[in-house]
């Protein structure tokens, strides 16, 4: 099982060298507005909730790229993300919800014969769900960016967002300011958010 908190500092730095090589895009400070296109908070989990993701550093990068590659394809705007070791959470908006649905869902496709052969277990099903909640007002909208930066606090990888190197809060944080993050994070708590998520 892969943790980010049993690394070493020298394990830490070659995972941040291996994502750096990788050349993410770079995403522009977010709009929040709440016209035409519809904004959703796409949630994708492993069968079991394994840590099949989060085997290698090298793994959690590659499926960043990834799903980053694939939802910029299909959307206008990509606010926040994170990927964990068993499930990744993406809100941005779009107005091509059907085919970007088909199209991670042939992504899920290749990693799934990827990773099954990288790790002699042919046959293993590897992701168990994916769907996405449209965002109902601005009250949902930043209750859900909330959730998505927070959720690797949440589940105990890191303590702070920007330690976890597997989604954009340290850019976020960056981009919109601290203190404007924290009224953010106060005016819109996350609450008991994606309580029951965990049994999908």
């Amino acid at each position: 099982m892969y943790l980010w908190r049993k690394m070493n500092e020298r394990q830490r730095e070659d995972a941040m060298n291996y994502r750096r090589s990788h050349r993410f895009p770079k995403h522009s400070p977010p709009h929040f507005d709440f016209e035409g296109e519809r904004q959703y908070l796409i949630t994708a989990a492993c069968y079991e909730h394994l840590h099949i993701i989060g085997k290698t550093s090298e793994r959690l990068t590659d499926c960043e790229a990834g799903i980053l590659e694939t939802c910029e394809k299909f959307s206008t705007e990509i606010y926040a993300w994170c990927i964990l070791p068993n499930h990744y959470h993406i809100l941005l908006k779009t107005e091509q919800i059907k085919r970007l649905r088909k199209v991670i869902g042939l992504l899920h496709g290749r990693t799934s014969f990827k990773w099954n052969g990288e790790d002699d277990a042919r046959g293993r099903q590897v992701w168990h769900n994916c769907f996405e909640r449209a965002m109902k007002s601005e009250r949902h909208f930043f209750a859900s960016l909330n959730y998505v930066l927070h959720n690797p606090v949440h589940h105990g990888y890191c303590e702070r967002w920007q330690d976890w190197q597997w989604s954009n809060a340290k850019e976020y944080l960056e981009e919109m300011g601290k203190e404007k993050a924290a009224e953010i994070w106060r005016d819109y708590p996350i609450l008991d958010y994606g309580k029951k998520w965990d049994v999908f």
